[in-house]
Order: C-alpha cells, then sequence, then structure tokens
C-alpha cells in the first residue's frame, strides 16, 4: 500500500512539475520521498531557487510561508493547514510595533519560526544556523530587539556578548528538555556525546557538548569521532543521522522531543495535495513585499 502511494505521488509530482521539501522533523516516510531536506536555513534557500512550478512543503506554515514569500509566483502547497508552530504564534506585528516606540532606535531581528505578518515589521531574520553571525553583522549602535524565542536569543547575546531586548517566547517541546533529562540519558549512555538545540534552556545548553541547528547537529555527527549521540532536539532527525551514520547510535535525550505540528503531514496528505493542488499557502501581497526585505538581508549574509 505504502508503495503504491509513493508511486502515485512520484507521477502527480511529475504531471504538476512539483518538488517536495521536507524539514528534518518530518516523519521518516516523509524524508524519504522528499527531493531535498534540511533545516529552515538550507529550506529558504532552495525555496528561492526552485524551478519547479509547484512547492510541496512538508513542514509547519510559517516555513511555507516564507518559501512563497521568496517564490510568489509559484504555486506553494502545505498538505496539512493545521501544522502550525506554537512559538511562531507568541508575538504579533503590534507586539513588535510597540516595542519599536519603546527603543526608537532599535533594530527588530526575527527568528524564523515567526509568521509573514511579523516578519513584515522586522528589520532582518535570522535562523538557529546563522543567528551569531546575523547579530554580529549589526552596528553596535543601534539596539536590538529579538523575537520570539528568549532561548535562543539567550544563547546568542552569550556568543556575541551583545546585549539584546528578548520577548518571552519559547518552543514547548525544547523548553520540556530539563537538567534531570540531560542527567539520565547520560547516565544511561555514559559513553555518548550531548547534542542540543539552541532553543534549548540555557541550564541545558550549559551542560553540553554541542549546541547547533539541525544542519549543524548532522554535520558534527557526521565528523565526530565518537560513536554514541544523545539527541537533544525533535526525534524527526535521528532518521538523517542513522542514514548518514549508519554505524554510530543515536539516543533521543527524552520522549518529550515530539512535535505534533511536525507530524501532522502523511504521505496520503501529499498525495491529495498533489492531485487537488490545495491548500495552497498564500501571503498578501504587501505583506509579502515586506518580508521580503528581512529575509533577503538574512540570505545576502
Amino acid at each position: 500500500m505504502c508503495e503504491d502511494i509513493i508511486d502515485r505521488i512520484n507521477i502527480a509530482k511529475k504531471e504538476r512539475d512539483a518538488t517536495i521539501l521536507a524539514h528534518f522533523y518530518q516523519p521518516p516516510e516523509i524524508q524519504d520521498i522528499a527531493d531535498f531536506i534540511g533545516d529552515s536555513l538550507e529550506l529558504s534557500r532552495k525555496a528561492a531557487t526552485i524551478n519547479t512550478e509547484v512547492i510541496v512543503f512538508c513542514g509547519v506554515h510559517f516555513m511555507a510561508q516564507t518559501a512563497f514569500i521568496l517564490s510568489p509566483n509559484k504555486t506553494v502547497l502545505l498538505p496539512r493547514l493545521e501544522a502550525g508552530c506554537p512559538m511562531a504564534d507568541m508575538v504579533r506585528p503590534d507586539d513588535i510595533l510597540t516595542l519599536k516606540e519603546r527603543y526608537p532606535n532599535s533594530l527588530v531581528v526575527s527568528y524564523v519560526n515567526t509568521t509573514a505578518e511579523v516578519k513584515a515589521v522586522s528589520d532582518i531574520c535570522c535562523t538557529s544556523s546563522n543567528a551569531v553571525k546575523i547579530i554580529e553583522s549589526l552596528p553596535h549602535d543601534r539596539k536590538i530587539i529579538f523575537v520570539p524565542d528568549k532561548n535562543l536569543g539567550s544563547y546568542i547575546m552569550n556568543k556575541t556578548k551583545r546585549e539584546m531586548i528578548l520577548w518571552n517566547g519559547y518552543c514547548p517541546i525544547h523548553q520540556y528538555l530539563t537538567l534531570s533529562d540531560i542527567a539520565s540519558a547520560k547516565k544511561r549512555h555514559p559513553n555518548a556525546e550531548i547534542l542540543v538545540h539552541p532553543e534549548c534552556s540555557p541550564e541545558v545548553i550549559g551542560i553540553v557538548d554541542f549546541v547547533g541547528s539541525t544542519g549543524n547537529m548532522i554535520a558534527y555527527v557526521q565528523q565526530s569521532k565518537s560513536q554514541e549521540f544523545i539527541i537533544g532536539t525533535e526525534i524527526g532527525i535521528i532518521h538523517e543521522m542513522k542514514r548518514l551514520c549508519p554505524a554510530k547510535e543515536f539516543y533521543l535525550a527524552s520522549e518529550k522531543l515530539f512535535c505534533p505540528d511536525m507530524k501532522y503531514i502523511s504521505l496520503n496528505d501529499i498525495l491529495q495535495s498533489l492531485e487537488t493542488m490545495s491548500p495552497k499557502v498564500m501571503v498578501d501581497k504587501d505583506i509579502c513585499a515586506k518580508a521580503l526585505k528581512p529575509i533577503k538581508r538574512m540570505l545576502a549574509l
């Protein structure tokens, strides 16, 4: 049955002139049939250069919005519109405008995990891959407002020694990871290196071996001489790690590291989306033009 669906997806993909993009947090079967998998930065870059007429985005809503902003002349499909991001919903455009009034000489840096409307009132975007580089590129005589993730913001402040005004947002999944979880995992696997995402709490980040984006984590396990790794991010990433490093062992730091929104999309959803050319993700023309500027500034760096 699964092979039949995959065959039908491949046929529909050719008929629709479509490319399937998938995030590392997607289910294994989605990653396996995607034309390209990556983290938020890699997917943004890919969305800007795709030659096909249709993009099927297997991720969450803000990612599909970013793909549309970068390729507004293409059809962007998100097989399940309800696949959202709780952290992205923690900040609104009005919140940004209020902060700008309070700090008139500030620059607003928005994590890519935000809505198109928030990006539209931001000065530059960043991902967890390039956040430190982005902040270091900004003039020192300007205050920096960072939204929405306080944990990533705290990590950047520690790395760059730049003071920032942090919004009180967070990723519920990464926030769940505790010092106790790390200690328990290390007790079970004493020889394993511990890798976590910068969306984790400062307390957790302070005791691990490596902190990085999903893409950086994957590069790290490939290069490391270690044979065992405790992974402190969403479970989906382990599929790609095992594919690239089949001789190495990977252990999830906590069973709580499971994002329901990243698991909404199924193979059936992709097939139906291609066959019906829906649901389409679109962004208002004015919002799209404004949001494109901070995204392009990010990609230029």
